[in-house]
């Protein structure tokens, strides 16, 4: 709770800073554009959560966005596939990307960071040879699917609520429910802080580990098909770079422990919304983005460093906290 208290206050004071220096952050198009932002990039920090709680890292989420985006226009655009039938067959292959990362991992024990580090050269390498790293454009035929993107509830004025931040807040809901109020989501908290105690107890971590690579793989895959229909086209070269690391950053700044066993919901979505709000302050105030992957890059050493700092913490205060009569004594 301290935590998402302290995550919390950070974001209002970001906020409040970020709109004194720059009147322009408050305007509506501006909230509207960030807040669609938070969305579409929660959903990938979202789905990295599941795989960090596990102890794990998925470094393959860019990549499985540069996947989604540029098969999507050639299934619609090329092959004639019904737009609804060619999300679905993708978030399907997102899945399955996510189900081979688990068997690597649980079934031949390699280590997460090879398996989806090598995921991200190989699924990136292969869409710029399938598409000779030329734009992939959507047909007109896409229009009717970009809501999903591009879609706004109004809400009064020049203000509206972008439809992938009502997406991602329904995904949090499933999310936050199957963390905490399901017998799964409880052993998955289990296998990050001790996979030996957990299986010892009978926990099936094995699935639950392949659980998580899936879910990973397929909130990639969700949020890739946002942003193909947010920018209309894709490139191999370019789309998705460096979204494992958004993904990441958002859910340590959150509070989530890169060792594993602690996190939740609620306080990834403060972290996204507190990354998203330092870029666009960036953005605002420097008038650029130069800055963007200082902020990347800080947040998840100083995520890292708090996380250690407090473990120490702990470890220390559990030791000083024993009392004389549960020191072991020598025999006689």
């Amino acid at each position: 709770m301290k935590k998402l208290i302290g995550i919390g206050v950070l974001l209002l004071l970001s906020v409040a800073v970020t709109a004194w220096l720059s009147p322009a952050f408050l305007s509506g198009i501006n909230l509207f554009n960030l807040l669609q932002r938070v969305g579409m990039f929660g959903v990938l920090s979202l789905g990295a959560t599941f795989v960090i709680i596990t102890g794990g890292i998925d470094l393959s989420t860019g990549a499985v966005v540069c996947v989604v985006g540029c098969l999507l226009p050639y299934l619609v655009r090329d092959l004639a596939v019904p737009p609804v039938l060619a999300l679905l067959l993708l978030l399907l292959l997102s899945a399955l990307i996510g189900l081979w990362h688990g068997v690597l991992v649980v079934g031949v024990r390699l280590q997460p960071f090879v398996v989806t580090l090598c995921g991200l050269l190989l699924y990136r390498g292969i869409m710029r040879a399938f598409t000779h790293d030329q734009s992939m454009g959507l047909k007109d035929s896409m229009q009717s699917m970009s809501w999903l993107a591009l879609g706004r509830v109004p809400l009064g004025g020049e203000f509206a609520l972008p439809v992938p931040m009502l997406l991602l807040l329904a995904l949090a809901a499933l999310a936050s429910v199957f963390l905490n109020r399901t017998v799964w989501g409880r052993h998955l908290y289990a296998l990050g802080r001790n996979e030996e105690a957990a299986r010892l107890c009978g926990v099936a971590t094995g699935r639950l580990t392949v659980l998580a690579y899936v879910l990973s793989s397929l909130l990639a895959g969700l949020g890739g098909l946002l942003f193909v229909l947010y920018v209309n086209s894709a490139e191999a070269s370019s789309t998705g770079n460096f979204y494992e690391l958004y993904a990441i950053a958002g859910a340590v700044l959150g509070g989530v422990a890169l060792r594993g066993g602690e996190g939740s919901v609620l306080g990834v979505l403060l972290g996204v919304a507190l990354l998203r709000v330092l870029q666009n302050a960036i953005n605002l105030i420097a008038d650029g983005d130069q800055l963007a992957d200082v902020v990347v890059g800080g947040v998840i050493l100083l995520g890292a460093g708090a996380d250690e700092l407090l473990r120490r913490f702990l470890r220390a205060s559990r030791t000083s906290g024993r009392t004389p009569d549960s020191t072991p004594r020598p025999r006689s």
